[in-house]
């Protein structure tokens, strides 16, 4: 199993592991009601409010961001570089605004 952030594995973890065959046999369910695997995944992304794109990177973007991740997601790494940045330029925003409204008052 890939390690993230929230998850790990424990020596002592006397479950059995999972193997492809266990997932091949899951069912699954949205609002108690039996769907498909892609149904549940749509229903999981809008809950998390996530879409599927795809962009074309430099490959030396996806490498830093990888050889950054380490055993965690890449990708999340580059949404949250998106999301600062974003909130960056917010920030920037705001305190030009804050000292037009300052200097008017000079």
């Amino acid at each position: 199993m890939k390690q993230t952030s929230s998850t790990s594995i424990l020596a002592d973890d006397d479950a059995p592991e999972l193997m492809p065959e266990d997932f091949a046999r899951a069912k699954y369910r949205v609002h108690m009601q039996d769907v498909s695997r892609e149904q549940w995944a749509a229903a999981v992304r809008e809950k998390l409010g996530k879409q599927r794109v795809s962009i074309m990177l430099d490959a030396s973007v996806i490498a830093f961001f990888k050889a950054k991740a380490g055993e965690r997601g890449y990708q999340t790494l580059i949404n949250q570089a998106l999301r600062d940045a974003m909130r960056g330029e917010e920030m920037e925003a705001t305190l030009r605004r804050v000292i037009r409204e300052e200097l008017s008052h000079v």
